[in-house]
């Protein structure tokens, strides 16, 4: 068996594994391996089951009202934003696979393609997505947001250096930033289609270069898709305002037992430890406590110790661990949520589905069982309740579609709609969408995973997958 034969077969075996595992941890998704994608797109978009209680209510009150706020900031009527904040309360469905990259950066393009799919079945009119800006312009070699590929070369997104890019968070306020499309090492187009593109793109600076990518994906989700699909976009500065939101207010849930009197926080962190001793470990990493410091651009972790937070820059005021403290740095963006508080207030506590990527799947899971595992019982028994009570809370919803050699840029200049080229990948089984699912045969922990429900030290019934 020659070499190129051999390692298509490992790759068959391994995504075949993969499929084994997804299937096992999630009971609902055999059914649709060989069913159209657009019928797995239409069910993750279901509505479904949620449970309620006065805790979710207030958070979710408060997330659609953040819902609103930023339709509007992003150019929707106060009618149409009504809209979107209602669709959250009736569907609450959000896509979180993306980190926050141009629209036509394939990664994200094609997990939008399959939001757009879903929502278009249920005649739904706001895609609403969240996007972690917490990221380096580089995540790994010419990939990340400060990269794009396209006409099969590495476009150099801002023109910027390396010294400018391997440092800074895509979220930082050090900039001005504008769009250059430059080669890898600066100056000038790298082809025709970086002109076509930057003539799409807006000509204005942005003070961070997550702001410049939100602004650019209204103007290419304008470009690609129908005026009755409109996106709605947010990134971890806009969680900012939004936890904010909840501790300004002494008696929200958050005020209470997040940054409360009680012990709940340090609850979660020893939560957390206990998981990296066992078979879970790597999924929840504690690379900060519940919070990034972002100082001059550069994020750096914050640890939790006897009522404070404080981190590794010596000009870093420590930050006082209460609920005005808290809320204070985050709208100074002294502060920034990492990953859990993000997930806490904008899908834990309203009930709101989130759809992921590989690790998305088993760490959303897990992060329900820390809050779970921390509640007190004898006081959060409707909290508890409402949890258990969810149906399917997170899914399996970005690399979903993985085209071969796919160019978003060229699709959308051929085809003209969104929705001809989401069409067209609907028709095909999600078997055969989702392809090799290098995303998950690629990554070592999803490989210790499989190893794990071998020996059965993980499986469907693990007291850490309950939440799931």
């Amino acid at each position: 068996m020659n070499s190129e034969l051999l390692g298509a077969t490992c790759d068959k075996v391994a995504a075949e594994e993969v499929r084994g595992t997804l299937s096992s941890l999630m009971p609902d998704l055999p059914r649709f391996w060989a069913r159209p994608l657009t019928e797995y797109a239409r069910a993750v978009y279901d509505e479904r089951a949620r449970g309620r209680c006065s805790a979710r209510d207030d958070a979710m009150a408060r997330f659609r009202a953040f819902v609103t706020r930023i339709a509007l900031r992003s150019g929707a009527s106060q009618q149409d934003a009504e809209q979107a904040s209602r669709q959250i309360a009736t569907a609450p469905v959000i896509q979180t696979g993306p980190h926050l990259h141009l629209l036509i950066e394939p990664d994200a393009f094609y997990t939008h393609l399959f939001s757009a799919l879903g929502l278009t079945t249920h005649a739904r009119r706001w895609h609403i997505c969240y996007s972690s800006s917490t990221v380096k312009f580089i995540e790994k070699s010419k990939k990340g947001p400060g990269w794009l590929s396209l006409g099969s070369e590495v476009v150099n997104v801002f023109g910027l250096s390396r010294s400018r890019m391997d440092p800074y968070s895509i979220c930082g306020f050090n900039g001005p930033y504008r769009f250059a499309l430059a080669r890898q090492n600066g100056g000038g187009f790298v082809n025709p289609a970086a002109g076509r593109l930057k003539a799409i793109l807006p000509d204005a600076d942005f003070p961070s270069a997550a702001d410049a990518i939100k602004a650019a994906n209204q103007s290419l989700w304008r470009g690609t898709f129908p005026p009755p699909l409109r996106l709605l976009q947010f990134d971890d500065i806009d969680v900012a305002d939004l936890v904010a939101d909840h501790f300004e207010d002494s008696a929200s849930w958050l005020s209470t037992h997040l940054a409360g009197p009680g012990r709940f926080a340090d609850r979660i962190l020893r939560t957390v430890d206990q998981l990296n001793a066992g078979p879970w470990a790597g999924w929840v990493r504690q690379t900060t406590d519940f919070f990034w410091g972002l100082q001059d651009g550069r994020l750096f972790p914050m640890r939790l110790q006897d009522g404070v937070l404080s981190g590794g820059s010596s000009s870093f005021r420590e930050v006082r661990f209460d609920p005005e403290s808290i809320a204070a740095s985050l709208r100074q963006r002294r502060l920034v949520p990492n990953l859990l508080m993000t997930f806490l207030v904008t899908s834990i506590l309203p009930g709101v589905r989130v759809l992921g990527g590989c690790r998305q799947t088993v760490y959303y899971p897990l992060m329900r069982y820390l809050i779970a595992t921390a509640l007190d019982v004898s006081t959060d028994r409707e909290l508890i309740d409402a949890l258990r009570a969810d149906e399917r809370p997170g899914m399996w919803g970005h690399r979903v579609l993985r085209p071969m050699n796919g160019s978003p840029f060229v699709e959308i200049e051929e085809n003209g709609s969104g929705l001809q080229i989401a069409a067209r990948y609907g028709a095909c089984s999600l078997e055969d969408a989702a392809g090799d699912l290098t995303s998950f045969t690629g990554d070592p922990i999803w490989a210790e995973l499989s190893a794990h429900m071998r020996a059965q030290a993980i499986h469907p019934a693990s007291l850490e997958w309950q939440w799931a």
